[in-house]
């Protein structure tokens, strides 16, 4: 390669990335996931499309993919709270391991029959596209404000259901490439043990491995983020090395460094998310230039057919099978779950294993992956907003600092400096610092006014306009929010949380009383908090809700996991009527 073909090389690779970057805003205008709008760039950049690349090396976008995908998961897996494991742990694992499974049956008999495949062909095809892509749902729900069941459940389940993807991928080119009596249960089940066990083993222990060094290192601030991405891509190096699950290791590095105080973790997520973003536009440009859209359409018809049975079939089943043992999700929570089992990078990657394999139908194989992915990308991925509409599950938007970062007063510390610039309808606005209910052991660090820093004092009242810098730690930053920030609103949200707010140990009998409602056998000595455990169970999320009464009871505030309000919305004929009869001992604003 000389020097010419380098320099072009670099050119050309910078203005693909500079043109998906700039026309990213594009995406959210026309409604349609920036993943898809990466991949259709790369496909324009490719053989049939006005840039003209001949680009057919399948090891290289392995590479690339797989590399860009450890970054992902690395990254997704920091951003991930322990804490969210409570109520999504145990439904995510059975969706990772049966639902994939389930999946995989599904739309195996349906390749088999489109595309007149055998039995074994056909599990392949769906083992390739089995799985729901993390780097797809960890991007179209970023920023999203879900129903935290919901939520926790979809980002756990697509960054742990990989590995039984490529096992059962691995599995059935192993079967398909020898005769199946070189093949025993034992063998697979010893492969299945593997890729999950030492999976989980490589990434639990390097990752407090990985922790133990960042924090006894004294380094610049910069090589904090390199040592956290190499110590993560050696895991999922060893990992895979030793037959288990690279892509679970690193997910586990990241969830095991994000969940403990790290040091330098502000700064480490910051370069992460550059380097995640850059690993999105990479893979899928990549993934765009080796597809020849042209090979499509011999397969458009029956591949959309594929595509729509496992959007409105095949994960539909898995989903409402896999949750089953799970009846804290109602109907619509599990509708949603299933329209999110977005399909991106993975299938495509799994897609190359039976190339690199030699297996007759691969490319085959390879163009159907990447149909299902671009139809999953287009119709799922298109239509989340409306999805979460229907099915209920967004929660309003909580209010947000306009900017925060961390301040490292010691190596492990977790004080971060949140940003505020204070609106007119503040209540704030002209009372003294002095007057201010901040929680305990937060401080305001300075005041700026007209981009000029002052010299407050306890007496300096607040203006519109202002800007806060408030230094606290992220467990003080939902109060510090509510004080000095508003949330964007919806209209469609602005009664979520319901008209009336009630403490959970209020009477049923009070609230009978206030409310005008028969408790017939109900129990008069009953709080609504027994109310909430008897609809809800143990369990119960922000925004839950239930009708009782011809009303409706919404959780509205959960501190550990455990209920401390409920809003009751009235019916919309009532909403003229609101008074202010609502007694002081059971309605609390």
């Amino acid at each position: 390669m000389d020097a010419i073909t380098i320099n072009s090389f670099f050119l050309i690779g910078a203005l693909l990335i500079a043109l998906s970057v700039m026309l990213s805003p594009v995406s959210s205008k026309l409604g349609i996931p920036i993943l898809l709008l990466f991949l259709l760039v790369g496909m324009l950049a490719g053989e049939d499309g006005p840039g003209g690349i001949q680009f057919d090396s399948y090891s290289t976008a392995y590479l690339v993919s797989n590399l860009a995908l450890a970054i992902i998961l690395l990254d997704g897996g920091m951003r991930t709270r322990v804490a969210s494991f409570r109520v999504a742990f145990w439904p995510s694992v059975s969706l990772a391991t049966i639902g994939v499974a389930i999946t995989t049956f599904i739309t195996g008999l349906l390749a088999m029959w489109l595309f007149d495949l055998s039995l074994l062909q056909g599990l392949l095809v769906g083992a390739i596209v089995g799985s729901t892509d993390a780097a797809s749902v960890f991007s179209l729900l970023k920023g999203r404000s879900l129903n935290e069941r919901v939520g926790a459940t979809l980002e756990i389940e697509s960054g742990t259901n990989d590995p039984m993807a490529v096992f059962l991928t691995v599995t059935f080119i192993a079967v398909l490439a020898h005769s199946s009596a070189d093949m025993s249960a034992g063998f697979f089940a010893l492969s299945f043990i593997k890729q999950f066990g030492v999976g989980a083993f490589m990434g639990l222990a390097g990752g407090w491995i990985l922790w133990w060094v960042i924090n006894r290192s004294s380094l610049p601030e910069g090589l904090y983020s390199i040592l956290t991405l190499s110590g993560g891509l050696i895991m999922f190096a060893l990992s895979n090395a030793l037959g288990g699950s690279g892509i679970l290791s690193i997910y586990l590095v990241g969830l095991l460094l994000g969940n403990r105080p790290t040091r330098s973790r502000h700064s480490i997520l910051n370069v992460l998310d550059g380097m995640t973003w850059l690993s999105q536009i990479g893979m899928f440009l990549v993934l765009g230039m080796l597809v020849t859209p042209s090979n499509l359409l011999d397969i458009a018809v029956p591949g959309l057919a594929l595509a729509i049975g496992m959007i409105v079939l095949a994960r539909p089943l898995s989903v409402w099978i896999g949750l089953l043992p799970f009846r804290s999700f109602s109907s619509r929570e599990k509708w949603f779950i299933s329209w999110v089992g977005l399909r991106g990078a993975v299938p495509i990657i799994l897609a190359v294993f039976p190339m690199m394999a030699g297996l007759p139908n691969s490319q085959l194989y390879f163009n159907l992956a990447f149909f299902v992915v671009m139809v999953s990308l287009i119709v799922q991925g298109g239509t989340l907003t409306k999805a979460m509409s229907l099915a209920k599950v967004e929660l309003p938007p909580k209010p947000e600092p306009i900017s925060r970062t961390g301040v490292e007063i010691y190596p492990t510390s977790e004080w971060e400096l949140f940003i505020y610039k204070l609106k007119s309808d503040k209540w704030c606005i002209g009372e003294p610092l002095r007057n201010l209910f901040m929680p305990d052991g937060t401080r305001i660090a300075a005041v700026f006014r007209d981009d000029t820093l002052m010299h407050p004092s306890g007496s300096t009242k607040l203006e519109e306009g202002d800007t806060l810098c408030v230094l606290a730690q992220e467990k003080d930053l939902e109060a510090l929010s509510h004080l000095f920030s508003e949330a964007p609103e919806k209209a469609s949200l602005a009664r979520f949380f319901g008209d009336f707010f009630l403490d959970v140990k209020a009477k049923l009998n009070d609230v009978a009383l206030t409310y005008g409602l028969d408790l017939g056998e109900f129990n008069v000595d009953m709080t609504l908090q027994d109310l909430v455990m008897q609809h809800l169970g143990t369990t119960p999320v922000l925004g839950d809700h239930f009708e009782w009464q011809g009303l409706q009871w919404i959780v509205a505030d959960v501190v550990d996991w455990q209920v401390t309000r409920v809003g009751l919305r009235l019916p919309p004929e009532e909403e003229e009527q609101e008074s202010d009869v609502a007694a002081d001992d059971v309605v609390t604003n």
